[in-house]
């Protein structure tokens, strides 16, 4: 499987998360039929810089941990654009999960 057609794959779900909603790597890896392929859809979120309309600061882990945090400009900007859409983080972990996870497989 060609990599760019995988991320392009990884985008194409990614930019459906509604706001103030977060899904996991692995989620999303399911969704597309990649489900041993977490780590990729991770290379893929840390990669969307280059694409503007992709909101991969609603990816997280599957523990609802901000795992990709670092790859963002400014020191908490990931937690700050989780919380500017009313998802409450605490210590870097996304507080009630459960509440705010989209799990693609289901909503499309």
């Amino acid at each position: 499987m060609e990599s760019s057609n995988f991320f392009d794959r990884v985008y194409k779900v990614a930019k459906q998360i509604p706001y103030g909603r977060v899904t996991s790597y692995g989620a999303i890896a399911t969704y597309i039929g990649a489900a041993r392929s977490a780590r990729m859809v991770g290379y893929a979120m840390n990669g969307s810089s280059l694409k503007e309309d992709v909101p991969a600061h609603r990816v997280v882990n599957r523990k609802g941990i901000l795992t990709g945090k670092h790859h963002f400009q400014g020191t908490n900007l990931m937690q700050q654009l989780l919380e500017s859409e009313g998802v409450e983080v605490i210590d870097n972990q996304i507080q009630n999960f459960e509440k705010y996870f989209w799990n693609p497989s289901e909503e499309l």
